[in-house]
């Protein structure tokens, strides 16, 4: 369990990581904040999302759960050389959004008196950087813990505490291949529609024309290059088949457009509409 004495340290300070710092700072535990940009280390103190924060990764020898909030490849590299600071019995956490890959590369050189929990906060923004941090994108969220056989009851209950001290929402527990099939529909896909959508479109005629329909469908057009190419990567193969199956839908909406099939234009709106509404947001 997730106990008000336990110390926490936070490894990278960005967006996410900087809001779990204030968020669990704010509920009372005592949080060391770990990243290798000094402003960002200041910020975070003068903030007082953190009672340390420091470049050194050393310090986390007294923490009692690290959770790292970089980036897939960098989460890997970082533990490899960092874990040897690791006190014998502290939990390890992160918030990467690609599960099966990282799990089985951390697997294979995790000390064994560390216990890992995989997890996945689905919030956040367009934009990066602890200057956007706050705890309030995780109220009422989703969250995902992803546990595998290596993890205990205890484990994924500290996993579960941190969730809920964050204030989300909902929390889920599922495997990383459900994880990265659903991860793939929900938020992949829809980055490359809105990517592809985005470089096919003309901004000048944009400025003077769009409303809030391209608005709205083009929010998230602004990605973060050195982070989804990895996440694409990294699930390439369920990536695939959604974007195939997305590709078979638009095949045959053109084809009702092409032959002028109202009725079948219709039955998909019908469906669709049906479909968004049993969502309930």
């Amino acid at each position: 369990m997730l106990k008000k004495e336990m110390r926490i340290a936070v490894i990278g300070l960005g967006i996410l990581g900087g809001s779990y710092a204030q968020g669990l700072s704010q509920a009372g535990y005592d949080v060391t904040g770990v990243d290798i940009d000094y402003d960002t280390l200041q910020y975070a103190e003068e903030k007082g999302w953190v009672r340390r924060a420091v470049s050194n990764p050393a310090v986390i020898s007294d923490c009692d759960l690290i959770i790292s909030c970089l980036y897939p490849k960098d989460f890997i590299a970082w533990l490899k050389e960092n874990q040897k600071y690791m006190k014998k019995g502290a939990y390890l956490s992160d918030v990467t959004g690609i599960k099966r890959e990282v799990m089985k590369q951390i697997r294979t050189f995790l000390r064994d008196d560390i216990e890992y929990i995989a997890c996945h906060p689905m919030a956040g923004r367009e934009s990066s950087g602890i200057l956007y941090a706050s705890s309030a994108l995780f109220e009422n969220a989703n969250f995902i813990i992803v546990p595998d056989e290596n993890n205990t009851p205890e484990g994924i209950q500290l996993a579960r505490d941190i969730a809920e001290a964050l204030h989300f929402g909902n929390i889920s527990v599922l495997t990383p291949e459900e994880h990265d099939r659903i991860i793939s529909f929900l938020s992949q896909l829809p980055h490359v529609i809105t990517m592809c959508l985005m470089n096919r479109s003309n901004p000048e005629e944009i400025r003077k024309f769009s409303g809030d329909s391209f608005r709205s469908i083009t929010r998230i057009a602004r990605m973060n290059e050195n982070l989804w190419p990895d996440l694409f990567v990294m699930n390439k193969d369920v990536l695939l088949e959604e974007i195939d199956g997305f590709m078979q839908e638009m095949a045959d909406f053109r084809e009702m457009l092409e032959d002028e099939d109202m009725e079948k234009m219709k039955e998909k709106m019908r469906l669709s509409t049906a479909k968004r509404e049993q969502l309930g947001i």
